[in-house]
């Protein structure tokens, strides 16, 4: 009965107050609380409450840690249509590969892209739209989920245009304009440069600071990265009510072959991996899936994990506490239990924690 409820829709909800979805960063980087939870039963109480600033003492010791490096592109563009209405254009497309298949002509730049639209009015396959000074879209089609099929016209660095131009895209459950403080607070301390392209931050990683970063390494912690360019399809809720029947988004991976070698080192000598997010999560189970291993990899992962797929490689799992309904919540619960995990959520609530992005994290080992 258990098993039958896990596929159930129905059965990932949960009551959470509005005032409990964080709309703001903490005050200070890292000053966020830690729910520790056992991914298995055990005879003492369900959670441990704790501050994110004890992560060194509460990780399984040995540890090799691995988070994504992914940056947020701030993707949202404003911008006017050819009869001056208004127009907003979000980019789907992870900016490496979009550079990829661009070609230059004439001091300026076209490739191919995905995205969302948003205006007033119909917008027809041919419309051209402007954005600023140096970028220029032209509508070329409808795709799956509401995208739109673009090609994009700029001149000079498209990364340095967005920055110029673009916005934080926020999710939709922070419910104001992205101001100064989410050009760095909605971006990890250890983004990487050349991985700008994805259109949410990897939340987990959110509550690290540099001063964290040297005090786990100090306290024998092992680090390793991957990249999981975040898309826009992380906030879509499942809608099958046998979850089974979810379509589940894809998202580009990379698995450099330092990483690799560094996790099947760690798993040889019986170290735990501890994964930094759900993203880190994905992109390690999924290369298992399609390779049979962790290997240097990139290509795309659209693997969906929930109660009764079996979880790999991750041994223990630092996240933010996730949307009822979400895929990210199945994940989590693939991981330790549905009703374990709803029922640490209860406690969360119960206890007062900051939900979703910009909220606290949970700890699962």
């Amino acid at each position: 009965m258990t098993e039958h409820t896990d596929y159930l829709l129905q059965s990932y909800r949960f009551d959470l107050p509005q005032e409990q979805i964080a709309q703001h960063p903490p005050r200070q980087r890292g000053e966020s609380r830690l729910l520790v939870m056992s991914r298995h039963e055990c005879s003492g109480p369900l959670v441990h409450h704790h501050m994110f600033q004890q992560l060194p003492e509460l990780l399984p010791q040995g540890a090799l840690i691995v988070a994504n490096n992914s940056r947020v592109l701030p993707a949202r563009l404003l911008g006017r249509r050819e009869t001056g209405g208004k127009v907003e254009f979000l980019l789907l497309t992870p900016l490496p590969l979009l550079l990829q298949g661009a070609v230059t002509h004439g001091g300026r730049s076209q490739a191919e892209a995905e995205g969302l639209l948003r205006c007033g009015g119909r917008v027809r396959d041919g419309d051209c739209l402007h954005f600023g000074e140096n970028i220029n879209i032209t509508v070329r089609g409808s795709g799956p989920f509401g995208h739109r099929r673009v090609r994009l016209d700029w001149q000079g660095d498209l990364a340095a245009a967005f920055a110029a131009t673009g916005h934080m895209p926020l999710p939709p459950y922070i419910r104001r304009s992205d101001a100064t403080e989410d050009c760095s607070r909605y971006q990890t301390v250890y983004a990487s440069e050349d991985k700008n392209g994805s259109v949410a931050a990897p939340t987990a990683g959110l509550h690290f600071t540099a001063d964290m970063r040297q005090r786990l390494t100090g306290a024998g912690f092992s680090w390793a990265e991957v990249t999981l360019y975040v898309g826009y399809g992380t906030f879509s809720p499942v809608r099958c009510e046998d979850i089974r029947q979810h379509c589940m988004h894809r998202e580009y991976i990379e698995i450099p072959e330092s990483t690799a070698e560094t996790v099947a080192a760690a798993r040889a000598e019986g170290r735990p991996i501890v994964a930094v997010g759900t993203t880190s999560a994905r992109t390690l189970e999924g290369v298992v899936q399609q390779c049979g291993r962790v290997q240097a990899f990139s290509g795309w992962t659209d693997i969906f994990l929930y109660p009764g797929r079996k979880i790999q490689v991750v041994d223990a799992l630092l996240t933010n506490f996730h949307l009822p309904e979400s895929s990210l919540l199945m994940l989590v619960s693939a991981f330790a239990g549905r009703q374990r995990v709803l029922a640490a959520y209860t406690e969360a609530v119960a206890r007062g924690y900051r939900f979703f992005s910009y909220g606290d994290a949970m700890l699962i080992r």
